[in-house]
């Protein structure tokens, strides 16, 4: 089994009871949005995928402890790549993209592995897929306060007594940033295409809910 799988198959048991979006298929997703623009955008393909793969692993560790999904998935990702015999150069490049892609965070990527990282993250809050995590996150994060009493202080627009009021604040505070905020113009070509069904979402739920 070559590192690539040994990472997956890792990953996928540590999430593999994570209650959020930042489950398996959104690895997936982010995993191969990845290979997309590196086709365009250049780069080390290993240690994108491999910085992709491992890029939510301590989220897990965010829900019971809080703290930064990015600096424990960093942590996590060292020790595993280091046990799994993967050279010093490679371990510190894929921690240095794991620890600057989150959004809320606002850090500079500078390798064009960590910019890559960052966009297809980033797209992965776009488009039909965009508006599915965020209601599924929204409800997750709504449990998780109730049953365990985590509270995700970047994310507080999930818990809003009215979810319309919630969502709408939701959209405007992450989505319609996001392509202002990407590296890559494949991402922000990619990101064109995704907002244009979220604006046509929106302006349908506008008027379903101007009805009721």
């Amino acid at each position: 089994m070559d590192m690539i799988d040994k990472t997956r198959k890792f990953v996928s048991e540590v999430l593999r009871d994570e209650p959020s979006t930042h489950d398996m298929s959104h690895i997936d997703r982010v995993e191969s949005v990845c290979i997309k623009i590196h086709e365009q955008e250049g780069g080390d393909i290993k240690v994108l995928r491999l910085a992709a793969l491992l890029h939510d692993v301590g989220i897990v560790k965010e829900h019971n402890e809080g703290g930064d999904h990015a600096e424990y998935s960093a942590e996590i990702a060292r020790e595993f790549l280091s046990r799994a015999g993967a050279d010093d150069g490679l371990v510190d490049h894929v921690t240095s993209c794991i620890q600057t892609h989150r959004f809320s965070r606002g850090l500079k990527a500078v390798s064009i592995e960590a910019q890559i990282l960052q966009d297809a993250d980033r797209i992965d809050a776009l488009g039909a897929v965009g508006i599915f995590r965020s209601l599924v996150s929204m409800g997750a994060l709504r449990a998780l306060r109730q049953t365990i009493g985590t509270v995700k202080e970047t994310s507080m627009n999930a818990y809003t007594q009215d979810p319309f009021e919630g969502f709408g604040d939701y959209m405007e505070n992450k989505p319609f940033k996001i392509k202002d905020r990407l590296n890559t113009n494949t991402a922000r070509d990619i990101a064109d295409e995704r907002l244009a069904v979220m604006h046509t979402y929106l302006e349908a739920l506008e008027i379903e809910t101007l009805q009721l």
